[in-house]
C-alpha cells in the first residue's frame, strides 16, 4: 500500500472528525497553506495562534493577545463558535508540558465526543505545528501524528522556475532542471531557496557545476538533524579478506544502481539491502564501508540510541525524520549498526518495548514499501532475539552469516594487513605457517596479531618483519574463540538452525 500524502492524511483525518493532530514540522508557512486549503476545499474556517501574533480569526483579525492558556480559555469559552473550525496552535514545543495547557486540550478533546445537547460541538478540530514531537501521557489518546511531505521533484521544479524569475532568468532546459529539481530533493523550501542563492552568488547562473554544493547542503542537513551520520569511506572490496560470496553479491546489486534507470525499465526492482549477521570482528562493519565505494554512493550510519527520546512520541518522530532524510538523501547507503540493539525488545514487555515495538514498525513498513534507491546495509551479531518478521523475504533482498574465517580467508588477511604495513617483507613471510597456528581467530584478531608483530618489529630495531615475530604475537594472543566460546558456540548453532546464507565459499 503506497503511502499517504500530507493532504489525504489529513482530509482522512478531518473526515473521521479526529480531535487533535500533530505536525512536526519546520516549515509552517508551507504547511499552513496546505490546510488553508483543504479547509477551503471542505468549506471549513481557519483560526489561528502563534506566540507573536496572538489568536486571530479566518480573516486575520486579532482575537486575544493573550498566551496560549488564555487563547484556549477564550475558544473554550466560545464553545458554539468553533463548529466547522481548524484551530491550528503554531510553535507548541514546550508549552504542552504545562498541565494548564494540557488540561485544556483535553476539555477541547472530550467536547467532540459530547452531543450538542450537552454542551458538544461537531466538525471541530485542532492541529498543532512544532518541529518536535513532545506529547504529554494526559493527552497521549487523543493526539494523532502526521507527517509532512518532503517535497516532490515536481515542486521543486516550480521553485527553481520562480526563482530564476524572480532574479531576472530564465527557466533553464528541462534536462538540466530535472537534474538540479533530482539534485534538491529532502532540503526544505528554504534551504532550497537559500542554496539556489548561494549558486548565484558564486557562479553567476546555476548549472551542473553548482552540484557539489548542492551535495554539501545536504550534509549540512544530514549533521544538523543529530541522527544521522555522514561517514567517510576509504575501504575498498579488496580490503576484505575472504566473504567471496557476499562481495560478489554486492558487486551484483552495484551494477544495477550504476544504471538505475535502465535497470528499471528492464524490469529490475532496485534491490533493498541485505542484512549480515555473525561473528564480531569478522568484516560486518568493513563491508558495510566497502559497500558505499563499491556503489559510489554516500554512507549514512543511522544510531538507535539518538532516536529514543523521553517525551511520548519523540522516538518515532525521530524514527520517521530519519527514515525521510535517507528517501532525501537518496541514492544513498544506510548503515544499521548492530540491528540487534535496536529491535531485540520487541517481543518483551513492559513501556521500553512497546517504544521498540512501535520504531520497529515503522521501520519495517518503509522497508516494504520503499520504492527510493536507498540501500540499507543492516549488520548484527546475534539475530536469535530479532523479530521474525524482520526476517523473512521482502525486507531484505539477502541474510548472510559471516562465520570465523576459513584457512583460505585467514590466508588472504594476513596478505592483507602484512601488505598494507610491510609490503616489501610480504613475500618472506611464511603465510601457511600464521594460517595454520590461527584457527577460531576472528578478522579483527589476526588485525591485531599483525598490527602489534609490526611494533614489536619496530621497537625491536628489526629492518624487517619475520614469521617469527607474527608467531610470538599469535602465542601471546587470545582469539575470540577462547574469550567467547560459548557465545560463539551459541551463534553458530544458531546460523546452522536458520539456514542463512554463508558469506565465504567453502575452503
Amino acid at each position: 500500500m503506497a503511502k499517504k500524502s500530507f493532504q489525504e492524511e489529513f482530509e482522512l483525518y478531518l473526515k473521521a472528525s479526529f480531535p487533535i493532530l500533530h505536525v512536526e514540522t519546520l516549515e509552517n508557512g508551507r504547511i499552513m497553506r496546505g490546510i488553508r486549503k483543504i479547509a477551503s476545499d471542505w468549506r471549513r474556517k481557519v483560526t489561528v495562534w502563534s506566540r507573536h501574533s496572538g489568536l486571530r480569526d479566518k480573516d486575520g483579525e486579532l482575537i486575544t493577545e493573550r498566551s496560549l492558556k488564555g487563547a484556549l480559555d477564550e475558544l473554550l469559552s466560545h464553545v458554539s463558535e468553533m463548529e466547522n473550525h481548524i484551530i491550528v496552535l503554531e510553535d507548541v514545543e514546550g508549552l504542552l508540558d504545562d498541565t494548564e495547557i494540557s488540561s485544556r486540550l483535553r476539555r477541547f478533546a472530550e467536547l467532540l465526543e459530547l452531543p450538542e445537547e450537552e454542551g458538544g460541538v461537531s466538525d471541530a478540530m485542532m492541529v498543532l505545528l512544532s518541529p518536535v514531537v513532545r506529547i504529554p501521557r494526559e493527552i497521549e489518546p487523543y493526539v494523532t501524528l502526521i507527517s509532512e511531505d518532503i517535497l516532490g521533484v515536481e515542486e521543486i521544479k516550480r521553485q527553481v522556475v520562480q526563482f530564476l524569475g524572480e532574479n531576472g532568468m530564465d527557466p533553464p532546459a528541462e534536462a538540466l532542471l530535472e537534474t538540479l529539481a533530482n539534485a534538491l530533493c529532502g532540503l526544505s523550501e528554504i534551504e532550497i531557496k537559500n542554496t539556489l542563492a548561494l549558486a548565484l552568488t558564486e557562479g553567476g547562473d546555476i548549472d551542473l557545476s553548482d552540484l557539489p554544493m548542492i551535495r554539501a547542503q545536504k550534509q549540512q542537513m544530514i549533521k544538523k538533524s543529530g541522527i544521522l551520520e555522514m561517514i567517510s569511506t576509504n575501504e575498498s572490496m579488496a580490503d576484505i579478506g575472504g566473504l567471496e560470496n557476499l562481495k560478489a553479491w554486492l558487486m551484483d546489486k552495484a551494477k544495477v544502481f550504476e544504471d538505475e534507470a535502465r535497470a528499471r525499465k528492464y524490469g529490475v526492482e532496485i534491490p533493498k539491502g541485505v542484512l549480515i549477521a555473525g561473528m564480531p570482528g569478522c568484516g560486518k562493519s568493513l563491508t558495510a564501508k566497502a559497500a558505499a565505494k563499491a556503489f559510489n554512493l554516500p554512507l549514512m550510519r543511522m544510531d538507535m540510541g539518538r532516536l529514543m527520546g523521553k517525551y511520548v512520541g519523540e522516538s518515532e518522530g525521530n524514527m520517521r525524520r530519519a527514515l525521510a532524510l535517507t528517501e532525501a538523501s537518496s541514492p544513498c547507503i544506510l548503515w544499521i549498526d548492530e540491528l540487534e540493539k535496536a529491535f531485540s525488545g520487541v517481543q518483551a514487555g513492559g513501556g521500553g518495548s512497546e517504544i521498540t515495538t512501535r520504531l520497529f514498525g515503522n521501520f519495517l513498513t518503509w522497508m516494504q514499501e520503499k520504492t527510493s534507491p536507498a540501500f540499507v546495509v543492516a549488520t548484527a551479531n546475534n539475530i536469535s532475539n530479532l523479530p521474525p518478521e524482520l526476517l523473512r523475504k521482502g525486507r531484505f533482498d539477502e541474510i548472510f552469516y559471516v562465520d570465523l574465517p576459513n584457512p583460505a580467508e585467514r590466508r588472504k588477511i594476513f596478505e592483507v594487513h602484512i601488505r598494507k604495513r610491510r609490503k616489501a617483507d610480504l613475500p618472506n613471510i611464511a603465510i601457511d605457517r600464521l594460517v595454520s597456528e590461527t584457527e577460531g581467530y576472528c578478522g579483527a584478531d589476526l588485525e591485531g596479531v599483525v598490527r602489534e608483530s609490526v611494533e614489536r618489529a619496530f621497537v625491536s630495531g628489526k629492518d624487517c618483519l619475520e614469521t617469527e615475530d607474527i608467531l610470538e604475537t599469535i602465542r601471546d594472543t587470545h582469539p575470540i574463540k577462547e574469550t567467547m566460546k560459548d557465545a560463539i558456540e551459541r551463534m553458530a548453532q544458531e546460523y546452522e538452525t536458520k539456514k542463512l546464507r554463508n558469506a565465504s565459499k567453502k575452503s
